[in-house]
């Protein structure tokens, strides 16, 4: 059952010296963020809906000057299960697809838009509001992505690995996210291929809809969707445009680290313990992936040198 959002507000006396003297781009309540943070999917409001960087003739003129392996586009008619090696394109070009979005039925994102030193400051600002209240220490590889999509467009059931915001800016969306932890909707098997680079779509079966919940975005609205959860999403009768930032943390580069050990003792023919499961079987693995990759650098350093 859908669920209407409204705006998450926070109260002037929780509000932090640092994030109090300026004007804020996300309003959100501390307590419930780091209660709530990679935990389940939770609401919050932002002020970005008309931020001129975020508008239709700015986007094309940023999608156009990014590198072309950036912007990935595609047919939106798309079923929940879409297989992402048959993907229909629309045969449109990027301009094209831009500019006659409302009826082009056409899905875009425009990737890692901190390539551009303004999306970037967007980013980082946005970001260091988290960070100012001590959500996810160590947050790294900080990463923006701006949907396009038509009216009516999917994004098929997916998952992913990255610690994520996503902010209705234009238009509505429905996204219906699933329980993380559940290993029915997401094994951890296809968790190993996933952190691998593997393909992100996952397999969607109609008695899934029971556990999980479906959260109505407008422009000023956005969710927190936890990492690993698997979900899907369903633009409205209007153009769409979302801004998705996402980072990593100490967290999940110990989960992604522990998943990749797992599948090293899978390819050999060891059945490992499900991550999640010990702290301090998980901390091990993490330590001893990164000795491994470090390892393999090494190597591959002095291999180039001789």
């Amino acid at each position: 059952m859908a669920s209407r959002i409204g705006l998450a507000r926070r109260s002037s006396e929780e509000e932090s010296p640092t994030r109090s003297a300026r004007a804020l781009l996300l309003r959100f309540d501390a307590h419930e963020l780091r209660a709530k943070f990679d935990r389940q999917a939770f609401p919050i409001a932002h002020a970005l809906a008309d931020h001129p960087l975020l508008q239709l003739t700015q986007l094309i003129e940023l999608a156009t000057r990014l590198p072309i392996e950036s912007v990935e586009y595609n047919s939106g008619d798309l079923p929940i299960n879409q297989d992402p090696a048959t993907t229909p394109r629309t045969g449109f070009t990027i301009e094209q697809t831009l500019r006659d979005i409302e009826r082009a039925g056409s899905w875009m994102a425009i990737k890692n838009v901190e390539q551009d030193p303004a999306y970037r400051q967007l980013l980082d600002a946005c970001l260091d509001e988290f960070g100012s209240v001590g959500v996810a220490p160590g947050m790294t590889a900080r990463k923006g992505f701006i949907f396009v999509s038509s009216p009516g467009a999917v994004t098929p059931y997916h998952v992913d690995f990255e610690h994520n915001f996503l902010l209705q800016i234009r238009g509505r969306k429905q996204i219906t996210v699933f329980d993380d932890q559940d290993r029915a909707l997401f094994s951890e098997v296809e968790r190993e291929r996933a952190v691998g680079g593997g393909p992100r779509n996952l397999v969607y079966r109609e008695e899934f809809s029971s556990r999980s919940r479906t959260f109505d975005l407008e422009p000023g609205v956005g969710l927190h969707v936890p990492l690993t959860a698997p979900h899907w999403v369903k633009v409205g009768s209007e153009t769409s445009v979302s801004f998705s930032i996402t980072f990593q943390s100490t967290g999940s580069d110990r989960i992604a680290s522990a998943h990749r050990f797992n599948a090293r003792l899978r390819s050999m023919g060891i059945a490992p313990r499900r991550v999640g499961t010990s702290d301090a079987l998980d901390t091990a693995k993490y330590n001893a992936e990164r000795t491994i990759r470090r390892s393999s650098q090494l190597l591959a350093r002095l291999t180039r040198r001789h």
